[in-house]
């Protein structure tokens, strides 16, 4: 017989979907299709664009997108790679200088923009102290601005006229605000800005001076990507290129935290929508099982038949995706209407590339979950027709359970892009699985014994249960993993984020204070006593550079644009502590007791690394470590490694050292505190108090960062609904799986005198227990899931959370009722009808 032309099988499967559109199966089918797409295309779009608006806010902490920082101008050709570009370009210049007035003298930090600084964020002074701030274009040639605590230390005023170098300049305006300055905690001195045209006149810059030169640009992500490609392979060796993550650790640590936040959020959302399409194209094929048979009768071959219902699910799922697409860009698009108030004024649109991986998703899952049930069709051998007992031979478990894990790794893989967070999901998904799968069965056998003496309704009620125990141990583990997502989503919502905030709680540090003379320490100290209500110890301060590990050169370790690179190429800030600082934790090696006696001269110091920083030289604990320190080279041994949390706002080291082994050396201090918004005015005296001393604000820093935090919470929230449209279509796919029983059974019952509210007793019995079982596995699920992720993906310490107990209760509430009215159809047929059909 000829072969069936594939367009006579594409209107052939046409007309079969037409005809079944109001099957339960294919409804559910599609809407589980639909939630997947939906929910990763919403995620994608909105990860999307809310990582490129998150990072348009943080490069206002670089005043551009992209910065081209060296110890020296950037050559022609440099700049002309951005020009050709058509790159928004801004130059700033910046360098030491001391301002000398009658009073005294102040060493500052010079700053020369020009007038199209800054490209990102906003630039803000003031007419005079204490007067409120307005956005600003830059001081005009002939003028500079300077920071409030300038003005105390050289008795200064506005209106004054300042020597810088060799320029007199009209001090006309006191800085308030630079956008590039808030990330930068170590910036010594008082800002003074003045105008790039008056730089040459200053005569301070000079070849070997000390300056940095900054060439900034701003534009599409596009253009400045092919910008660094350009300009990498001839950078200098001072040279170095940065960008909003690398602007400030921080925001830096915020991005990278929320990014992980939504990514979990979302592989909840899909994993159930999976689960879903598998159960409903199982119930797919096995009621094309006699359809099948009969069009093999007529002469379709085995090929065309399965090619036949390919068509089908392949129509199915091309529709599902590109509606599920639609759906979920018309869902991000509301839920960036709700974020307006927190998000820059222009968010990036996000381009069609989630689309296209939304609907990708959407087909990986209906060929990883579908494909193997539809096999099956392929080999329903035709005396089914006569013989309904006939089943086509099944495939290899191996093949449909593999196939099924390959999709869902794939896709979890795809949404994240996080080896440890997709493993963590789809391991311990796949060990609870199967340890409360058998302990459901266990559960199961032990219930008969109870069946007895039991009451008729859960005589009924159980016996649906007993009579399948592998379907009803399925069912459970898919009821359990919707109320586990629901749990994870609870924990993601409230107790993870909070852990987080509580990290940043509204008395965070928000000033930073450097140069505190050794003099001065003690009394420095009970005046911020008095003056702040949460301040970090006085840590001592001194500049020193790692030059040798294992008596080689630091470079022979250092890898280009590494931690390592970034700390080697430049002074840290060295200090010795008895007691480790808040937010360290020892993760190799031990911290020195507080009561030993400082190193003897004789003996080599010890030193405590941070962990990533070794991890990047390749230090480890024993080895020998070489320092300039004030000019001289101090051997040191690695005695332990620190974890440190960067988010603290506390003072924070790469390198700290036993105490009593810098002593010798010139040392300031430093340390950071909080004081209520609105006392600048303390501020500034402290400032007079203490003209030595540098205070950095990083108010704008922590703001930044409890907006990010706020952002993630409702984002957090709006893809809760996506789980819960999944947890819908995996429960009413479940339901749908035993329908055609159940509607045989309760017609045998109803024809034997059964009552109709047995019957819905029984079913809630059932259900009920059903619910119960599932929640308790959700709860044990959710505390094995929760703790590999506390552990190994978010750092964070785990402890138990007793009300997860509350699951099994809303299990019995929420499975039970939804499963009374999601087979309401097996009440309402007609015995007989039913029976005839039978």
């Amino acid at each position: 017989m000829a072969r069936m032309p594939l367009s006579r099988l594409f209107s052939l499967a046409t007309r079969q979907l037409q005809r079944d559109a109001r099957a339960g199966e294919l409804r559910v089918l599609f809407f589980a299709l639909l939630v997947a797409v939906a929910a990763s295309t919403a995620i994608g779009y909105f990860g999307a664009r809310l990582n490129a608006a998150m990072l348009l806010r943080a490069t206002e902490f670089l005043g551009a997108d992209l910065i081209l920082e060296g110890s020296s101008p950037a050559t022609a050709e440099q700049r002309a790679a951005g020009e050709q570009l058509k790159l928004g370009h801004a130059r700033i210049v910046i360098f030491s200088s001391v301002i000398a007035t009658d009073d005294g003298i102040q060493l500052s930090s010079i700053k020369a923009v020009d007038n199209a600084y800054p490209l990102r964020g906003e630039l803000k002074s003031a007419a005079d102290l204490y007067q409120p701030d307005q956005v600003s274009t830059g001081p005009a040639p002939g003028e500079a601005w300077a920071e409030a605590r300038l003005l105390p230390a050289v008795n200064l005023k506005v209106g004054d006229m300042i020597d810088v170098g060799a320029k007199p300049l009209k001090l006309t305006r006191i800085l308030t605000y630079e956008p590039d300055r808030a990330g930068n905690f170590y910036s010594l001195t008082p800002r003074v800005m003045i105008n790039l045209q008056d730089l040459e006149a200053t005569g301070v810059v000079q070849p070997g001076s000390r300056v940095s030169f900054r060439e900034m640009w701003s534009g599409p992500p596009e253009a400045l990507a092919a910008y660094r490609k350009a300009i990498e392979p001839g950078l200098q060796a001072h040279q170095e290129i940065k960008d909003a993550r690398d602007g400030s650790q921080q925001i830096g640590g915020a991005l990278g935290k929320a990014e992980r936040y939504l990514n979990m959020a979302s592989l909840v959302a899909v994993l159930l929508a999976g689960v879903a399409v598998a159960m409903s194209a199982a119930r797919f094929a096995t009621r094309r099982f006699d359809a099948s048979a009969l069009l093999r009768c007529l002469g379709l071959s085995r090929r065309e038949a399965l090619v036949l219902f390919s068509l089908q699910l392949a129509i199915i799922g091309l529709l599902a995706s590109l509606a599920g697409a639609l759906l979920g860009w018309l869902a991000q698009l509301g839920l960036f209407a709700l974020l307006h108030n927190l998000l820059p004024a222009s968010v990036p649109p996000g381009g069609i590339v989630p689309a296209l991986a939304g609907i990708g998703t959407g087909l990986v899952a209906l060929a990883g979950f579908a494909l193997p049930p539809l096999a099956a069709l392929g080999r329903v051998p035709p005396l089914r027709v006569l013989r309904r007992d006939m089943l086509p031979v099944p495939a290899s478990s191996w093949l449909v359970y593999g196939t099924a894990i390959v999709a869902l790794g794939l896709i979890m893989w795809r949404l994240s892009l996080d080896l440890v967070l997709t493993f963590a999901l789809l391991g311990g998904g796949i060990v609870a699985a199967l340890v409360f799968g058998a302990l459901l069965l266990v559960g199961l056998n032990s219930l008969r014994r109870l069946l007895a003496g039991a009451p008729l309704p859960w005589r009924l009620g159980l016996g649906q249960l007993l009579r399948h125990p592998l379907a009803a141990a399925g069912q459970s583990l898919a009821f359990g993993l919707i109320l586990l997502a629901m749990g994870l989503i609870a924990l993601l919502r409230g107790e993870l984020l909070d852990t987080w905030q509580n990290q940043l709680p509204e008395d965070a540090p928000n000033y930073f204070v450097l140069n505190v003379l050794p003099a001065d320490k003690d009394n420095f100290a009970r005046t911020l006593t008095g003056l702040s209500s949460h301040s970090a110890p006085l840590y001592p301060v001194v500049p020193g550079r790692l030059v040798s590990i294992n008596d080689k050169p630091v470079n022979e370790f250092v890898t280009k644009d590494s931690r390592g690179e970034n700390a080697t190429r430049r002074d840290l800030n060295l200090t010795w502590a008895a007691d480790m600082p808040e937010g360290n934790t020892i993760t190799a090696g031990q911290w020195w007791q507080a009561s030993e006696a400082p190193a003897a001269a004789e003996a080599v110091p010890r030193v405590s690394v941070e962990a990533k920083l070794a991890d990047s030289l390749g230090i480890k604990l024993g080895d020998r470590l070489g320092f300039t320190v004030g000019g001289l080279t101090r051997e040191t041994v690695v005695s332990s490694l620190r974890e440190v949390n960067w988010d603290t706002f506390q003072p924070n080291f790469f390198i700290i050292f036993q105490p009593g082994t810098l002593t010798d050396l010139p040392t300031t201090f430093m340390t950071s505190f909080y004081v209520a918004p609105g006392n600048d005015r303390q501020i500034v005296e402290l400032s007079r108090t203490y003209p030595s001393i540098s205070i950095l604000g990083v108010e704008a820093l922590l703001a930044q960062v409890r907006s990010i935090l706020d952002q993630v919470t409702l984002a957090v929230q709006f893809v809760l609904l996506f789980v819960l449209a999944a947890g819908v279509a995996v429960l009413f796919s479940g339901l749908q799986a035993t329908l055609d029983e159940r509607i045989r059974q309760g017609a045998l019952l109803r024809a034997l005198g059964a009552r109709r509210a047995l019957l819905i007793t029984s079913r809630r019995i059932e259900f009920g227990l059903l619910g119960a079982a599932s929640g308790l596995l959700a709860a044990l699920g959710c505390e094995l899931v929760s703790f590999v992720l506390y552990r190994f993906a978010f750092d964070l310490q785990w402890s138990p959370h007793p009300w997860l107990l509350v699951l099994p209760l809303i299990g019995a509430l929420l499975v039970g009722g939804a499963g009374v009215y999601g087979t309401r159809r097996a009440l309402n047929a007609s015995p007989l009808s039913v029976l005839r059909e039978g």
